[in-house]
């Protein structure tokens, strides 16, 4: 009985290793039961709107940073940039301009970034690690000159409507994190776009000797993700109801734990949205429920480095099971191959026929 409770346990890990998105789905599973079970306040509709409305931001920047991870870049700007175009909306608000003008100007600041990154990468070949690097620092200081001294505050009575408010008690900043992610999903799943980014990320090379325009699409990636982050910032100060240069600090972080946790490869070609979604969730979940039960605010870093850690690890386990799954795949082909161009079969089948002849 034991045994074959064992070879059943061998056989359901082995399907959790290959599907990294199942594996990510058990993982939530489990923590959402630690936390009920160790907290009265964790499963009510208030904290789930809580931890659904602060995850938001890192749901729309996510999906797009997806995008650039299966193409095998990266955007550590994102968080610096979070702070820029949030601020600059704040300040723009505050001297009275109309709010939706407020909006756009952030969300164009961060498309301003995002095609920087595309050319420092696409036009002077730079890694991204460097030159998403490079823009991280630019952006955090226009985010401390726009503001230097102080948190931008005394904002127009209709700032936070967007980051509080909801429909039919679903909050706003899930709605849009919704929309964008369904956007991104559609964008990868359904178009000639999105296999181009899969190709890029599978085998560089192959995808251009295929007609693929590498430089056009990695350059479109950065400025979705600058379009993304600017989107996110408006979301996130309308929350906050300020403008504060300080936030996004580690954001780059949370948003590429929830990308690889949610089973985007490293090592590109691979890659959901839907993946990136429970990516998030679960650092959203750890974070709040540490939160609840007591846990000091910096234990939240140690946790989320041992998921950055656990999630590479997966990765790595996942990518080998499909490698091994691939070769017995090829392995059986051609035995099977073999034993079709058996000749001692061949001969016989030919002896047969000339006996019935």
């Amino acid at each position: 009985m034991l045994s074959i409770v064992f070879r059943k346990l061998r056989s359901w890990g082995r399907v959790m290793r290959g599907n990294q998105l199942m594996a990510s789905l058990f993982i939530l599973f489990v923590l959402m039961l630690f936390f009920t079970m160790t907290s009265s306040r964790f499963l009510t509709w208030d904290n789930m709107q809580n931890v659904t409305r602060s995850t938001s931001s890192v749901v729309i920047v996510g999906s797009a940073v997806t995008l650039v991870m299966i193409a095998r870049g990266l955007d550590l700007s994102v968080g610096s940039l979070l702070a820029a175009s949030g601020v600059l909306a704040a300040s723009i608000a505050s001297h009275g301009t109309n709010l939706w003008l407020s909006y756009l100007a952030a969300i164009a600041l961060g498309a301003l970034f995002g095609a920087l990154n595309g050319t420092l990468v696409v036009g002077f070949k730079v890694t991204p690690i460097i030159a998403t690097l490079g823009t991280l620092n630019i952006a955090r200081g226009m985010a401390y000159l726009v503001t230097p001294s102080a948190i931008l505050v005394g904002l127009p009575s209709n700032w936070s409507d967007l980051g509080t408010g909801s429909f039919f008690q679903i909050p706003y900043p899930v709605i849009i994190a919704v929309v964008i992610a369904l956007f991104f999903g559609w964008l990868l799943g359904r178009t000639v776009f999105g296999r181009h980014v899969y190709a890029i990320g599978g085998n560089e090379e192959t995808a251009r000797l295929s007609g693929v325009n590498i430089r056009k699409v990695i350059f479109l990636l950065y400025l979705m993700s600058g379009l993304a982050t600017g989107i996110a910032a408006v979301v996130l100060t309308s929350r906050l109801g300020s403008g504060d240069p300080n936030i996004g600090v580690g954001f780059e972080f949370q948003v590429i734990v929830a990308v690889i946790l949610g089973g985007t490869s490293l090592a590109g070609g691979e890659g959901r949205i839907a993946g990136t979604i429970v990516g998030a969730l679960i650092v959203g979940f750890l974070g709040n429920g540490l939160n609840l039960i007591g846990v000091e605010p910096f234990w939240q870093y140690v946790a989320q480095g041992v998921a950055l850690i656990a999630a590479v690890i997966l990765d790595r386990f996942t990518r080998r099971e499909r490698s091994e799954a691939s070769v017995r795949r090829e392995v059986n082909s051609k035995d099977n191959f073999d034993k079709t161009e058996d000749p001692k079969s061949i001969g016989n089948s030919a002896s047969h026929q000339g006996e019935i002849s």
